[in-house]
């Protein structure tokens, strides 16, 4: 296994076991985390802005945050040098337009950076046309095209937080068109 690659790995794997160990600190401790989660409009809820990610519901919440989010943190490591940075404005960007659109509730999970993510390696994808790029979107569109539609539609009388996914979904779309140029084919004439 190459270096880099090697060093991906164990990055994604830290990112995503720490979010595992902050699930157990609040299973194991006498302590609430959840209130830590993003309240839209509320300056309390500011903080859920870097904390949203790291923190789930419950044990299913995060068994079904985890796996997407390991598959497209490896596809981000893979197409991207700066992938961390990128994670970061995700998060940061759609935790914003979640505190400043999203319905009043407790939002928590990491399914608006996995939202993001998705939506920023298509959008780069397609923009870049480079061989890795196109491959990675087509792979994203072909395992979590349906998952993206779905989840950013409203649900009436549901918990999950279609708009924080919709947030998600807008702010890596925006970072992924800012970040990359199209490349343009040679004139013909």
């Amino acid at each position: 296994m190459p270096q880099s690659l090697r060093s991906e790995m164990k990055s994604t794997l830290t990112f995503v076991g720490l979010i595992w160990a902050v699930f157990l600190i609040d299973v194991v401790l006498p302590v609430n985390l959840l209130h830590l989660g993003l309240v839209p409009r509320s300056l309390t809820g500011l903080i859920g802005i870097p904390a949203m990610p790291f923190l789930h519901g419950n044990l299913g919440h995060l068994i079904s945050n985890t796996v997407p989010l390991f598959f497209l943190l490896m596809l981000l490591a893979g197409s991207r040098a700066r992938n961390w940075e990128i994670v970061g404005e995700i998060v940061i960007l759609s935790g914003i337009l979640l505190w400043v659109f999203g319905r009043p509730a407790i939002h928590v999970g990491a399914s608006t950076l996995i939202f993001g993510l998705a939506v920023f390696l298509v959008v780069s994808g397609f923009r870049e046309r480079r061989p890795f790029a196109l491959l990675t979107a087509v792979l994203v569109l072909f395992f979590y095209g349906g998952s993206i539609v779905a989840g950013v539609l409203p649900r009436i009388g549901s918990n999950v937080s279609w708009d924080g996914h919709l947030a998600g979904a807008v702010a890596g779309g925006l970072i992924g068109y800012s970040l990359t140029r199209q490349r343009r084919r040679p004139d013909s004439s």
